[in-house]
């Protein structure tokens, strides 16, 4: 059986030259997650259970669990597959540090099973892709 202390965790790291306050509104709001992440349906409230929508045609099932404004934003991130090595029951969380330069924006993405080497090696790409993304939106708010 796997424990909790058997999973890893990607963790993607950021420094973006933009107030804590403008990422927060891309983290946050629905339409502006769309432009970075997935489609969604996603409201900023504990509790909130949502849907995002992958443009491979995948659907993650998610639900709120933390919010601080402009500081931590935490939520499930589980995706049902039939192949074990991917499905997935994870927790991302993003916390913002206000930087002299911006702000410091840290994804962590806990949950992987060892024997899910590829999902692992695949959301590390993803999320340096998603962060890149994310920074365009906010240069762009």
């Amino acid at each position: 059986m796997t424990t909790a202390t058997d999973t890893r965790s990607v963790i993607v790291e950021r420094e973006i030259p933009q107030p804590a306050t403008r990422i927060w509104k891309a983290l946050t709001q629905s339409h502006l997650i769309s432009e970075w992440l997935m489609n969604n349906d996603f409201e900023p409230r504990v509790g909130h259970k949502f849907k995002l929508r992958g443009e491979w045609g995948g659907i993650l099932d998610c639900e709120v669990l933390a919010i601080e404004p402009e500081r931590t934003l935490s939520y499930s991130w589980d995706f049902d597959n039939p192949d074990p090595a991917f499905a997935l029951k994870s927790v991302v969380t993003y916390t913002l540090t206000p930087t002299d330069a911006g702000t410091h924006l840290r994804v962590e993405q806990a949950g992987f099973r060892p024997e899910q080497k590829q999902a692992y090696g695949g959301a590390h790409a993803g999320w340096k892709n998603f962060l890149a993304k994310l920074e365009e939106v906010v240069g762009a708010a």
